[in-house]
């Protein structure tokens, strides 16, 4: 068996990180998310957040939108078309994964 061959070869590198695949699993489920509300359902600090969407927004997997509220900033991030994609495709390799190697006894 080649290393090409093997689920794990598939897996997306900027999808493939705690916070970021946090991310989209959030935007899959929701048309939007407020920056606020993701950093506090993912645990992390503005900074850490902002640097991740980042990662996402260059990779075209996600975009954030400002509006005032109130004059208030706030800050809606959504998935890409492209975003809900990666992600669908990350969830099959993890899913293939975990059936390969979940029902195993070591």
């Amino acid at each position: 068996m080649s290393a090409d061959s093997h689920p794990a070869s598939r897996l997306d590198e900027t999808v493939h990180q705690r916070v970021r695949l946090g991310i989209l699993g959030i935007l899959s489920e929701a048309d939007r998310a407020s920056f606020t509300y993701l950093r506090d359902a993912l645990g992390v600090t503005d900074g850490n957040l902002s640097a991740h969407l980042q990662v996402l927004a260059d990779a075209g997997l996600a975009q954030a939108d400002k509006e005032f509220v109130d004059r208030k900033p706030r800050t809606w991030v959504r998935a890409t078309r492209r975003g809900r994609e990666t992600f669908k495709s990350e969830m099959a390799t993890l899913t293939e994964l975990v059936t390969r190697y979940g029902a195993k006894k070591t």
